[in-house]
């Protein structure tokens, strides 16, 4: 993961990194960071709340952010975990309207706050900068749209093991199809019950399906250690 020491100081380097940015011409970068402040937060800081106008989009640095519907009844629905360099509040700045959504850090984070009128001026300057921002917020509408839809027709149980894979892939990178190792350990960098939000699950379902995949042996839960002692299993189980 990024820290602060290796990955703030230069903006503009940090900038240069993304696939939005990366054709860009170094003039255009600097314009770009120019226009970029840093925010800082402390665990549990609120970002920004529903109902506020957006001046730009953010990035992450280093941290998490979570985003999420609040509730009258005090509950909440995680709409996205975003770790380091994941973006997001671009479609409401190009819409003008409130974010639908509040953002909240789970962890001591380090954002970039890129202004508007950096970003209005470089679509008017660059047709394949509009076509990256206009790819980048479509996939995001697909993932959201795949989201719906498993949260919709897959089991509960499917829900977590789904999950579990995804992380289990980050954590290896691949390593356990190449070597044939398939224990892998994933740490989880939040707490279970915003897990639980996030695959639209109560926490009291999240830890009953812990139990059962640990009672058939396929994974070993610790705190937030969970090992997955064979993801072929694991993916077989899913089925």
């Amino acid at each position: 993961m990024p820290t602060e020491k290796s990955e703030t100081r230069d903006i503009t380097q940090i900038l240069a990194r993304l696939p939005l940015f990366v054709e860009l011409a170094p003039e255009q970068i600097a314009h770009i960071s120019a226009n970029t402040r840093e925010k800082r937060l402390q665990k549990g800081e609120m970002l920004f709340h529903k109902g506020d106008m957006p001046r730009g989009f953010y990035l992450v640095v280093f941290g998490q952010i979570k985003l999420a519907f609040p509730s009258s009844q005090g509950n909440e629905k995680v709409i996205n975990i975003l770790g380091p360099y994941q973006s997001f509040g671009e479609a409401a700045m190009f819409m003008d309207r409130p974010y639908p959504v509040f953002a909240e850090s789970l962890s001591d984070t380090l954002l970039l706050h890129i202004a508007r009128n950096a970003v209005i001026d470089l679509l008017e300057q660059d047709s394949s900068f509009a076509r990256r921002m206009l790819a980048g917020l479509s996939m995001r509408l697909h993932t959201l749209v795949q989201d719906v839809e498993s949260y919709s027709l897959r089991s509960t149980t499917q829900r977590v093991i789904g999950f579990l894979l995804q992380h289990g892939k980050e954590e290896a990178h691949g390593a356990a199809e190449k070597t044939g190792e398939t224990e892998i350990t994933i740490a989880l960098t939040t707490s279970k019950q915003v897990i639980a939000s996030r695959l639209s699950l109560t926490p009291e379902t999240l830890s009953r399906v812990f139990h059962d995949l640990s009672n058939s042996g396929l994974i070993t839960v610790q705190g937030k250690q969970i090992t997955i002692h064979d993801m072929h299993r694991l993916r077989q189980f899913e089925l």
